[in-house]
């Protein structure tokens, strides 16, 4: 069987998604315009709206339901 390998995340989520957003955008921009810079600038836009819906859950504002 198969162990999965545990190790601690030095930087928060949000941090890890911003930064991948950052890097897909900028292998997007050196490849010319068809699908496959399009996918990137897809995924840049996902990590992009993953790291804000993180943030704003963490968000001291949001309270859990009683």
């Amino acid at each position: 069987m198969l162990t999965r390998r545990k190790s601690k995340q030095t930087d928060p989520l949000e941090a890890r998604l911003a930064a991948e957003a950052e890097r897909l955008r900028e292998e997007a921009d050196s490849l010319p315009p068809g699908a496959a810079r399009d996918e990137m600038l897809r995924k840049a836009r996902q990590a992009e709206t993953g790291s804000q819906m993180s943030e704003w859950l963490r968000s001291p504002g949001l309270q859990p339901p009683d």
